[in-house]
């Protein structure tokens, strides 16, 4: 069974979440302030933190950070109020692997969980494949049928993040708050003209196609 840290100090929503968890399949551990759950992860192993960011004493930045120092991997979504982009911004930067805003569906949460968990896996072993497609994410490197196609390192980071969730739908929005900085000036529409690119350089690839979802953004759908 896969086990939840969930670090939320409205106690009423930490046991609704909690809750929830375990009727789906989850040993989920509420704590209500980051030294309690930096406790709990002394006292045990952990499979996925779902942690707020607006908490008394240490924040969720702050918790993410030190995780991140302690644990390079254990997948890490925050669960907030904040809906601005320097939050998501500075969540994203400190290692995050997704960024959900209140009031959550809990459905959704469990979805979550289960795509960053896959990812996890992922990462482990930092190469993905894809029938004819290998993605190394050590080397930023793209080989198709043997042969090396050659990408920028935003054109591969939006490639590999498409493919480790394939059939999830990522927004424009999703995609800029993590693969821009907050400083850029670019536009939405920029990340259509990345796809454009993509497209065109895994024309003859016939393992994978980036789907449009009007009026929201992107999917990667493998044959």
């Amino acid at each position: 069974m896969f086990k939840v840290l969930v670090v939320e100090d409205d106690a009423a929503q930490n046991h609704a979440v909690c809750a929830y968890l375990r009727a789906n399949g989850f040993d989920a551990v509420g704590c209500t302030d980051a030294l309690q759950a930096y406790d709990a992860m002394y006292g045990g192993v952990f499979d996925v933190i779902v942690s707020d960011i607006m908490m008394p004493g240490t924040d969720g930045f702050e918790f993410a950070r030190t995780v991140r120092e302690l644990n390079q991997d254990i997948p890490i979504i925050f669960m907030t109020a904040r809906d601005d982009l320097s939050a998501k911004h500075r969540g994203f930067q400190l290692g995050i692997d997704d960024y959900m805003v209140k009031p959550i569906d809990l459905s959704e949460l469990v979805l979550r969980i289960g795509a960053v968990m896959r990812r996890a896996k992922i990462a482990a072993s930092r190469r993905l494949v894809i029938g004819s497609l290998t993605l190394d994410a050590d080397e930023r490197s793209a080989t198709l049928a043997g042969e090396e196609i050659p990408l920028t390192v935003r054109e591969f980071n939006l490639l590999y993040k498409l493919l480790s969730y394939p059939k999830k739908t990522f927004t424009r929005s999703q995609l800029m708050d993590e693969f821009w900085d907050a400083e850029s000036t670019s536009g939405l529409r920029t990340v259509d003209v990345y796809i454009t690119k993509l497209r065109e350089k895994f024309s003859a690839c016939e393992d994978f196609k980036i789907v449009t979802v009007h009026g929201l953004g992107y999917k990667a759908v493998i044959s």
